[in-house]
């Protein structure tokens, strides 16, 4: 049987993730992130899922997801439920999850042609104080 590799062309993908970083399909970001099918917006100025407020909301939403797919870090932790509700007064879906859940998670529906939102912590602690 032959075995070939297939990259996809038509969406932004993960290729790895790891405790500090994770790899895009060009390039290792080191900083919270966040990921469409179609871009990238560096340097999200999220360090642990405690700073998430309703504030934050419009910025993931302007990007017009249909799903946002929330990783926090080494491990699951949920933020406030101020933000949660935000998205579900817009009728956008949330799930928390860590980040390489959500990595292989937004694959599978960035493959499927999904409007799709992948907002990653990286850079400081994941927890909540």
């Amino acid at each position: 049987m032959d075995l070939s590799l297939d990259r996809p062309d038509d969406y932004l993908y993960v290729r790895h993730v790891d405790v500090g970083a994770i790899t895009l399909a060009d390039r290792e970001l080191q900083r919270s992130f966040l990921l469409a099918p179609n871009q990238v917006v560096e340097n999200w100025p999220v360090e642990n899922a405690s700073a998430l407020a309703a504030d934050h909301v419009e910025t993931l939403l302007a990007l017009q997801p249909e799903l946002v797919l929330l990783g926090t870090g080494a491990r699951q932790v949920f933020p406030a439920a101020a933000f949660m509700a935000g998205f579900l007064r817009k009728g956008v879906g949330i799930e928390v999850m860590d980040n390489a859940a959500a990595a292989r998670t937004y694959n599978l529906l960035a493959g499927e042609g999904r409007r799709v939102l992948a907002a990653f912590i990286l850079g400081g602690a994941a927890t909540v104080s």
